[in-house]
């Protein structure tokens, strides 16, 4: 098959964006994500695979999902992993710390460390994040690339706490971090009073000296359960955490046109938004699933066979992907140029229950899950979805 290289005659603001958007897959891809630790990860919280990036054929990578949600979220328990090595961006940045400390930035990085050690619980306790680093101009690059855009069905009242659900988790959560880790999309504009919000992602990110500060500016918090229960227990209203409830095991399924969520058995975050009072929120990004392309794996081949395995033992989904280069369209990292709309439903508003019973908890999980059926149902014909076509909830 020829290559389809792109043209040398490019407007100056597509390369800004495509500029963008490579940064973006170089920090959260190709620098690649550190691994777990048991003694600060908690029980359950998966293992990042070997290597966060594998070259397995032309034009086709594997690699987990980005944002996850955390295990605890679901009724399912795993035990917690064995101890791992750090990769990929976690042996750059400790690369650079290390080369600080032998050469003449020694005073500066000691400096650094002792901060770290004083701020090692700052991504359980809400994070940094920084409106300024939200309100980048990068940023407009970045959305405007697919493009994404954000858009509100109701009003989210500023005295209120919010559990955001996000909905695909495709192969990178693009939409995700888009609409709700930058001001590009417009979310301070749309929902006014509320606080930024929170996304929940691996403990271990935190870990890596550098990184730390890039993700928490963006509002990039801990997944660990404590961190979200601080989230919702702060004083005050418009406190919102935004959860990819699907975790990375969901990006095995983000096939184009793919609409199977891994939420049936997930009721965490229900429990939690009980016990503080706090409104579910469903929010379905469109086009999510069409930014990539992924080998073949339907339930029952060797090749899902082999990623549930691979799953099982490591704590984490190895989905098989491809999509395009910097200077050619058929194969490479970088996303399709396909619009994502990432729609924000009307919010669930639940009880106060401090100790909420199993039968509550399935109550409101499964009005979840009819919001979140009700809120796709009523825009899919917008975005090209066959009136055949509906949600699949495993």
């Amino acid at each position: 098959m020829p290559l389809h290289f792109a043209p040398l005659r490019i407007p100056l603001q597509r390369r800004l964006q495509t500029a963008a958007v490579l940064q973006w897959v170089f920090s959260f891809l190709v620098l690649g994500e550190p691994r777990g630790d048991p003694k600060t990860t908690p029980p359950g919280i998966p293992k990042p695979p070997p290597g966060p990036l594998h070259f397995v054929g032309r034009g086709v990578f594997c690699a987990a999902g980005g944002c996850r949600a955390a295990p605890w979220l679901s009724v399912r328990r795993r035990p917690p992993p064995p101890a791992a090595r750090r990769g990929g961006s976690a042996q750059l940045c400790t690369l650079l710390f290390a080369l600080a400390l032998c050469g003449p930035l020694r005073a500066p990085a000691l400096l650094y460390a002792l901060w770290l050690w004083a701020d090692r619980h700052t991504p359980r306790r809400g994070g940094r994040p920084s409106r300024w680093v939200r309100s980048w101009p990068l940023w407009n690059y970045f959305r405007d690339y697919f493009p994404i855009s954000l858009r509100r069905t109701a009003p989210l009242e500023p005295a209120g706490r919010y559990v955001l659900g996000l909905h695909p988790h495709g192969v990178l959560a693009a939409g995700a971090f888009g609409s709700f880790c930058t001001e590009a999309t417009g979310f301070a504009r749309l929902f006014p009073g509320l606080r930024p919000p929170r996304l929940l992602t691996l403990p271990a990110w935190f870990r890596v000296p550098l990184l730390r500060e890039y993700i928490m500016a963006g509002g990039l918090v801990s997944s660990e359960r404590s961190s979200l229960e601080f989230l919702l227990g702060q004083p005050g209203g418009g406190h919102v955490a935004a959860l990819v409830l699907g975790g990375a095991p969901e990006a095995l399924d983000a096939h184009p046109g793919a609409l199977r969520l891994r939420l049936r058995h997930r009721t965490g975050f229900v429990r939690s938004a009980l016990r503080h009072g706090a409104a579910l929120v469903p929010v379905f990004s469109f086009g999510e699933n069409e930014l990539f392309r992924q080998v073949s794996n339907p339930p029952g081949s060797a090749l899902r066979a082999l990623q549930a395995r691979a799953q099982r033992a490591l704590g984490v989904a190895f989905p098989l992907f491809h999509a395009r280069g910097v200077f050619q369209y058929d194969f490479g990292l970088l996303p399709f140029r396909r619009a994502v709309c990432t729609v924000v439903g009307r919010p669930l508003l639940l009880p106060r229950l401090p100790d909420p019973p199993p039968e509550a908890v399935g109550l409101w999980h499964g009005r979840y899950l009819r919001s979140l059926t009700q809120l796709f149902e009523q825009h899919k014909a917008e975005f090209g979805v066959p009136p055949e076509r509906h949600l699949s909830f495993v």
